[in-house]
Parts: structure tokens; sequence; C-alpha cells
């Protein structure tokens, strides 16, 4: 499968590989993996936070790194803690590191 940014996967739902499937088992373990693969945000957001580097990898071979950018731009509250969400925006190059999202009460 081609990267996110060749394909154009950027807001549309993920495709359920076998891949992917393994991982929102594994990361959204409240949901049934196809119905995780549907929330994108929320599953992009989990692998960036609780995903192992293989996950990672797996996530970023398969949709292109672009996606995981864009996760940052637009993500879930409440999902990244503190620590994930300073380095994926080192990772990424990004001076400048927002507050965390936080959820509306």
């Amino acid at each position: 499968m081609q990267p996110a940014t060749e394909t154009g996967l950027i807001g549309r739902p993920l495709p359920k590989t076998p891949a992917l499937l393994g991982i929102a088992r594994r990361l959204i373990w409240w949901m049934a993996p196809e119905e995780g693969l549907e929330e994108r945000s929320l599953f992009l957001a989990q692998v960036m936070t609780l995903g192992t580097w293989d996950d990672v990898m797996s996530v970023r071979a398969e949709l292109g790194e672009s996606v995981l950018r864009a996760t940052l731009s637009h993500p879930p509250p409440g999902i990244f803690d503190l620590q994930s969400w300073q380095y994926w925006h080192r990772v990424f190059g990004l001076d400048s590191v927002p507050p965390l999202p936080r959820r509306k009460l």
C-alpha cells in the first residue's frame, strides 16, 4: 500500500488491514477493532501515545508520516500525555509545542 500522502488517505477512513486491526485490538480494547479504525484521530493518537515502536512503524508504513503529523494538528482531547505530546512535536521538528488539548466538561 502507498503512504497516505500518495493515495489521499488523509481525512478518509483508515484501511482495515491485518496490521492496523491488530494494533486497534490492543490499543482500543473497549471497541471492536473495526470500530477503532473508524475513529481515526482516536486510533492515531492512541498509537502515538501508547503504541510500541513497531506499532508506529507499521502505521507509518501503511499510512505515511503525514497522517501522524496531521494528528498533532487536530488531536482528540484527553489522549496525549505531556511526554508523548512533546516528543512528537520534536520528532516532526515543530519548535512551538502548544498546550495539551483538553476535554471540555
